[in-house]
């Protein structure tokens, strides 16, 4: 493993960090047969509740337990105090953007983004121009994907604002912890993220539509073979609001409407987590069958709020990432409290040229890939995958980005041999409304392989509980 940055140890001799020191006084108490105890009930109630997530086209079967380490991720307050002002920045101007983009497209007449960037990003609706939406929100919860390199600096790796999962690990993994080792809760100040469906929904509550006093809020979901079904129905329970698939909605007299035992009941309020292309087979996907018909002409009459708004990924596409901080600079004038990763964009020429010359020491990603699928990591790459990954850049240079390798900070982890450094990286998620709140602290993700840098769950990851530390 590459020299990096351990979240929990500093210096060849291992000095405990104090942030670490109560908790590494803990684990030197524990008899192993009882940590080995606790990993298994956790694994068993875990599969037991029905907390795993689907794999497509894995022939093992399409159900696996996400593996969830018992070592938490502990970040002292004010380093969370930064983090935290440097999310909400750039979130604020993200949601900006989208809104330029869709109406005055300021930015592009400043020079500063390409127009063909937006105008032919896959991401980018042009059904949305024009169309005011509620508050002048677009991203109303954001996954934004932090993680920790060379000495300790934090960079943003991804912004994801389309329908970013994950945040029901984030609270089981915290009610894991409280229910196996409760005695720790009581060494430490850990600040709570349990009231997350509250002020999830009271966020979504916020952007109703005009006249909604006492508004009606979904979840719709794809169904049940959705990668993230659980998390859809978990958050629909947590919030008290239905869980929907479109064929549970209609469109009518200019509003969508709710089939309920009880009759129709008006939806003000759709936290979507499907896709653009099928919402409504009207306007986008004709063979949707998981869509509402009409639903876009009701969104376009201000008369429902979608969450997150249709056309919103055209902001966290990765060929749109390198300039945020040239978007909160523009917006907010401010600098960026947070770190961009370098990035070189393939379809400049000079760019694609210092990428091929440098394959074996890049990590180079799909511009509108997601899950740790289609991306080479060049230090990790054999001579074929480079080869081959080469000859894709040539054929479409446009479609990709490369970045440095980045030697992703490390928390202890168990693994079969004991207890190892493992490289992991903190997904925040923060919701905007009337306001920008998050709960302290977010969904730790740990590659468990020996080496690795992809955490991702499609891609072998697991998940820690992540501590933030009250002052």
């Amino acid at each position: 493993m590459r020299d990096f940055y351990n979240e929990m140890t500093v210096g060849a001799d291992g000095t405990i960090r104090d942030h670490y020191r109560a908790f590494d006084s803990w684990l030197r108490m524990q008899p192993p047969e009882r940590i080995e105890r606790k990993r298994a009930e956790a694994d068993l109630t875990f599969r037991r509740v029905g907390i795993t997530f689907a794999v497509y086209g894995d022939g093992a079967g399409t159900e696996r337990l996400i593996p969830f380490d018992t070592i938490p991720r502990i970040i002292p307050a004010h380093e969370w105090t930064a983090l935290q002002a440097g999310l909400a920045q750039r979130v604020k101007a993200l949601n900006m953007f989208v809104h330029d983009i869709y109406h005055g497209q300021d930015i592009i007449r400043a020079g500063i983004i390409p127009a063909q960037q937006i105008y032919q990003n896959a991401q980018y609706r042009p059904e949305m121009q024009g169309i005011s939406v509620a508050s002048s929100i677009y991203a109303h919860i954001a996954g934004v994907d932090i993680v920790r390199a060379g000495q300790g600096e934090f960079y943003v790796l991804e912004d994801n604002l389309r329908v970013p999962s994950g945040v029901s690990y984030m609270l089981e993994d915290r009610k894991m912890m409280m229910r196996l080792f409760p005695e720790l809760f009581a060494r430490h100040r850990i600040a709570p993220v349990e009231h997350y469906p509250d002020m999830l929904l009271e966020n979504l509550r916020s952007v109703a539509p005009t006249g909604a006093s006492d508004p009606t809020v979904v979840v719709m979901t794809p169904g049940m073979y959705n990668s993230a079904y659980f998390e859809h129905a978990f958050l629909a329970q947590q919030m008290g609001v239905e869980l929907v698939e479109g064929k549970d909605l209609y469109v009518d007299a200019n509003a969508v409407w709710m089939r309920t035992i009880r009759g129709p009941k008006r939806v003000d309020v759709i936290y979507r987590r499907l896709d653009d292309d099928f919402l409504d087979p009207l306007a986008f996907r004709s063979d949707s069958t998981l869509g509402v018909p009409g639903l876009l002409s009701v969104y376009r009459a201000g008369r429902v709020t979608l969450a997150n708004a249709i056309g919103t990924g055209v902001a966290d596409d990765k060929s749109i990432y390198p300039y945020v901080p040239d978007m909160i600079r523009f917006y907010l004038a401010e600098e960026p409290l947070l770190n961009n990763v370098p990035t070189w964009q393939c379809r400049r020429p000079d760019e694609l040229s210092y990428t091929l010359a440098n394959l074996e020491q890049l990590v180079v990603k799909e511009v509108h890939g997601a899950g740790g699928y289609g991306m080479l990591i060049g230090p990790a790459a054999s001579r074929q995958q480079i080869e081959d990954f080469r000859a894709r850049l040539k054929a479409r240079p446009d479609g990709y980005i490369a970045q440095p390798t980045l030697s992703l900070s490390a928390c202890p982890t168990y693994v079969e041999s004991g207890i190892a450094p493992r490289h992991i990286d903190l997904r925040p998620f923060v919701l905007s409304g009337r306001t920008i709140s998050m709960v302290p602290g977010g969904l730790t993700r740990v590659a468990l392989q020996e080496g690795s840098l992809v955490v991702n769950s499609s891609q072998g990851g697991g998940t820690k509980d992540t501590w933030i530390l009250e002052e």
